[in-house]
């Protein structure tokens, strides 16, 4: 038996389902992919399936061995992608999962000069604000923001997630109220609604004290937080705001800081932009080489992590 082709078979078999599927994904025979299987069962002394008319299913001791299979076989796939990139250049491809708003306010120039510095090397990037998503999808490298206490992940900050409130000349302009925390509800409010967010109170540090203030009925309420950055844009009211997603329009004046010398809690995000990866990829050349990329491509636009914040990790 040949353990290596009868590890690739099981993975194969289990992510297609069938054993039919699998003979057709890997130009084999099914007697062929079905031999591979009661091999591995007959070294194993034990059933990894079982099977009926209708349907198969993965045994406990299947479940097992087949998530050591992928294991190891991840690990001479990193290790000949290692050694040839050694020889090589970085090359092949690397598979990038980001909150939704990294794309537009910077990850999309980011990609690009990557890309650019690195001709050989493909990019697959996945963008949703779904954490179960981003932290259980598999993909090499994840951009993250809040805490990351998940086993087996390292962690490394990349960037600073510094919050600030922001809003448009022109409804700072229609609304001359002043804004502190005592008149927060008699202005109009684009309010970012995420599961990780505390949904009633927000914080306030000033001169070392904590001011809680209860949410403002909202204007605009809304899960996607470009929607949210355009109708700030447009006037229609206050936005709270990581600075490195309305830096550009702070710059241009498109957007105005307000409270300012407030320092705004950033609740479940945390102070700090993660990059998270399994700790299986210590060594991988490709996710090193575009983390140092990351981090300097912030740093040099304001963006450097607080070296007093420390990021938590497995």
């Amino acid at each position: 038996m040949d353990k290596f082709v009868a590890l690739a078979t099981l993975v194969c078999v289990v992510e297609q389902n069938s054993f039919s599927r699998a003979a057709v994904q890997m130009g084999k025979t099914p007697s062929a992919v079905a031999k591979a299987i009661a091999a591995l069962e007959e070294e194993l002394g034990t059933r990894l399936f079982e099977r009926t008319t209708r349907r198969m299913q993965l045994t406990e001791a299947g479940r097992l061995y087949t998530q050591a299979a992928r294991e190891a076989l991840g690990c001479l796939g990193d290790a000949g992608e290692e050694i040839q990139q050694m020889q090589h250049g970085l090359h092949g491809e690397l598979r990038i999962a980001a909150s939704l708003a990294f794309g537009p306010a910077f990850l999309a120039q980011a990609c690009a000069e990557f890309c650019a510095a690195h001709p050989q090397l493909r990019l697959q990037v996945d963008l949703s604000d779904d954490d179960s998503f981003i932290l259980e999808s598999g993909h090499d490298l994840i951009l993250h923001e809040g805490e990351c206490n998940v086993p087996g992940l390292i962690v490394r900050p990349v960037g600073s997630n510094r919050i600030a409130m922001v809003a448009s000349p022109a409804y700072l302009a229609r609304n001359t109220l002043e804004i502190n925390t005592a008149t927060l509800h008699q202005h109009d409010w684009l309010i970012y609604q995420h599961p990780s967010l505390d949904r009633h109170y927000w914080g306030f540090w000033r001169a070392g004290e904590l001011i809680r203030v209860a949410h403002p009925q909202p204007r605009l309420l809304s899960d996607n937080y470009d929607l949210l950055l355009a109708n700030a844009l447009a006037g229609l009211g206050l936005l709270i705001a990581p600075l490195w997603s309305v830096a550009p329009y702070l710059a241009d004046g498109r957007l105005r800081q307000v409270m300012a010398d407030y320092q705004l809690d950033p609740d479940a995000f945390g102070h700090l932009i993660l990059a998270v990866y399994p700790s299986h990829r210590r060594a991988t050349r490709k996710v090193h080489a575009f983390i140092d990329f990351i981090t300097a491509y912030l740093r040099e636009r304001g963006h450097a992590p607080e070296p007093t914040l420390v990021a938590s990790g497995g």
